[in-house]
């Protein structure tokens, strides 16, 4: 489309127009999630759970959601999460994805599996990148590409630790998904066989296959710390011991997630844990950030009172990419960014740090009813 649909007043509604533009084997890719779904849904219905107290009469002063994360100064906590193979939801892929977040300032991380060069990403971006990292086999190509990317000014690299397999996505298989041609991990080419299979999982029997054998673990985590110039964030941490274990491996922060649901289905939703694994690594430690089921500026602002101190987007910033490219990427960045910044105003924030537990509305503890 060559302009925004004009009645897209909020992210989800550029689901009907994305679901019209995408083939069923797209739509079940980037929309899906493992097996009976369960953790996609629960990601999205968490956040009904808690509501929000008003304030009356608050005094303002310079109101902001400027916030730093790793050294770098960010407008807002909104990040651009890892989603792969985006040329099959626009011709451009990536290279619209961060144009778009690149006219709103926001930080995009990069998938593994992108379908255009780390080095073509970095030439049209203009914010800052990170890369999601998943483990690959071969020690010798995971440095010639951590090289790679280092000498493009990527600032930060995702460890991603919640698929160490791919979930058992029967809504990919029942659409018969398989890449297209021409979309492919390009960056990927000639590292032997990636970890990380391009298809839906549950075709064979994992075990006694190998593949496991090859799964990253915690010594591996400090080796990639060990060798990376970039600071490293473990994306897929739930557990509090989890944490406790990834900082001390000499992780630069975490990400809480359940990879979107997509993975381990009924694994808890990433806002229901999110509390407890800030609690386990304390104030103090390493930025905690968390993904999964945004769809709303009030969500951004639930997860930041339970300790967060970013979120990252998947699906809402992918079907405005569908729809309208780069525009529809900042146009999904705006519309979140706005409904915070709303959000903060009516219950009385005048920064990130004043949003805490107390704006929180819990009907099981707070209701008379």
């Amino acid at each position: 489309m060559t302009m925004i649909p004009a009645d897209v007043a909020s992210v989800t509604d550029y689901e009907p127009y994305a679901r019209q533009r995408l083939s069923a084997q797209a739509w079940a890719y980037f929309s899906g999630g493992a097996a009976d779904e369960i953790s996609l849904h629960a990601n999205l219905r968490c956040y009904e759970r808690l509501g929000l107290w008003p304030a009356a009469l608050t005094r303002f002063s310079q109101p902001t959601t400027r916030l730093t994360l790793l050294g770098r100064e960010m407008a807002y906590p909104i990040l651009l999460a890892p989603v792969a193979y985006q040329r099959m939801a626009h011709e451009r892929g990536e290279l619209e994805t961060v144009l778009g977040a690149g006219a709103l300032g926001a930080t995009c991380v990069v998938s593994m599996q992108a379908s255009h060069t780390f080095e073509d990403i970095a030439k049209a971006a203009h914010a800052p990148l990170w890369l999601q990292w998943y483990w690959q086999r071969d020690r010798g190509f995971m440095r010639e590409l951590l090289a790679r990317v280092e000498a493009l000014g990527y600032e930060a690299l995702v460890f991603t630790v919640d698929a160490s397999v791919n979930g058992v996505r029967n809504r990919e298989q029942r659409a018969g998904f398989s890449l297209p041609p021409g979309v492919d991990a390009i960056n990927l080419r000639g590292s032997g066989a990636p970890s990380q299979a391009h298809g839906a999982a549950g075709e064979s029997p994992l075990f006694g296959s190998g593949l496991l054998d090859h799964a990253p673990d915690w010594d591996d985590l400090a080796w990639l710390v060990s060798v990376s110039r970039l600071p490293v964030l473990v994306k897929g941490v739930m557990r509090p011991s989890d944490a406790q274990r990834a900082v001390q491996a000499g992780a630069s922060g975490l990400i809480v997630s359940n990879h979107g649901g997509r993975t381990l289905d009924g694994a808890p939703p990433p806002l229901a844990v999110l509390q407890g694994v800030c609690q386990s690594v304390g104030p103090a430690s390493v930025p905690v950030l968390m993904d999964g089921g945004i769809r709303r500026g009030t969500d951004i602002l639930k997860a930041i009172a339970l300790g967060a101190q970013a979120v990252l987007i998947g699906r809402p910033y992918i079907y405005g990419l569908t729809v309208g490219g780069a525009a529809g990427v900042a146009h999904v960045l705006h519309i979140l960014r706005a409904e915070l910044e709303v959000a903060m105003a009516l219950t009385g924030c005048n920064d990130l740090a004043a949003i805490g537990p107390a704006v929180l509305y819990r009907p099981e503890r707070d209701s008379v009813f």
